[in-house]
Order: structure tokens, then C-alpha cells, then sequence
């Protein structure tokens, strides 16, 4: 498969192979490597390179290529065409807009691709951080759910008719 890599004003989205996200995983500290769902490892494991669906995408600035984070889709589309998607920012670059605006190029992906009509996110109860991010992404908070890998969570939707686009440079 050809190269997957999205360009925002400030960001560049590469797609990693499955051993680039393997040693990922294996370098976070053990206090991160446990949030991290083993049903989404597994699914690493098994996926080809090119699986935008199964496979996480560093996040770098465009000016100076630093890498700054990862964010991936958590599988492809369920039977109600819905996707999730996960995020993370190195803490020195956090406060600065960058998951704004990868969540929405990712977002925006999704529903380029023809394949989703929601793309879904979980926050961890009081998570402000990403409780603002999914909010200026036109996400709707639709209440707590129990799930398997991560517990009780608040669940975020948005659909590509209310998605709002907004201006990353605020």
C-alpha cells in the first residue's frame, strides 16, 4: 500500500508500519503502556502496513518534523459505520492546539474515506483537556459507558452533517 500521511497548517499525520507502533508501545513508560487497550495490540499485530484502520499515526510539526504525539483509529468502521479514534500529546507540547487539530484532520479522514457515518471518542471522566479538544472538534457528549478495555467512560459523536470546522490558528 502507498504512503498514508495527512498535512494540517501545523501538523503532519504519518501512518506508522506495525513494528514502528510495536516499539512505540514498547518504549512508553509502564504507568502509560497500561492504558493502553490490548485488544488494540492485538489488532497491531495482525494488521498490514498501509491499515490506516488498524495502525496509530505519529503526529509531527511540520516545521522541524519533531514528533509530538500519536493518534489512531481504535479498528475500521462497525456495522453502523461508526469508528473510534484515541489521542495523545507529549506533555511538553500539550496547551498548544496540536490535538485540536490532528482530531480533526483524523475526524475529517474518516469521513472522507465514504466508509464512516460517525467517528467516536471516549474521555476518561473529568478529562477537561479533551473534553475542550472534542468540543471545538463538534463532537456531542452523549453520556457514560461501560467499556470492555477502558471502564466507564464518556462517550463523544460526531457526524460529518454537524462536524464544525474551525479555525485551527485560535
Amino acid at each position: 500500500m502507498e504512503k498514508v500521511e495527512i498535512t494540517t497548517q501545523r501538523l503532519r499525520l504519518i501512518l506508522q508500519s506495525p513494528d514502528q507502533v510495536m516499539q512505540w508501545l514498547e518504549s512508553l513508560p509502564p504507568e502509560v503502556r497500561i492504558e493502553v487497550s490490548e485488544s488494540w495490540v492485538e489488532q497491531v499485530r495482525r494488521a498490514r502496513p498501509g491499515d490506516y484502520w488498524s495502525l496509530g499515526f505519529e503526529i509531527q510539526l511540520l516545521e522541524g518534523a519533531q514528533s509530538v504525539g500519536s493518534l489512531a483509529f481504535k479498528g475500521p468502521p462497525d456495522g453502523e459505520r461508526v469508528v473510534e479514534l484515541g489521542y495523545g500529546i507529549d506533555p511538553d507540547h500539550q496547551r498548544r492546539g496540536i490535538a485540536t487539530e490532528a482530531v480533526q484532520a483524523l475526524t475529517n479522514f474518516a469521513f472522507e474515506s465514504g466508509e464512516v457515518s460517525r467517528v467516536r471518542a471516549h474521555t476518561l471522566p473529568g478529562n477537561v483537556a479533551s473534553e475542550r479538544v472534542l468540543t471545538k472538534c463538534g463532537f456531542e457528549r452523549l453520556g457514560m459507558v461501560e467499556e470492555p478495555d477502558d471502564g466507564l467512560v464518556e462517550r463523544w459523536e460526531v457526524r460529518p452533517d454537524v462536524v464544525k470546522w474551525i479555525d485551527l490558528a485560535e
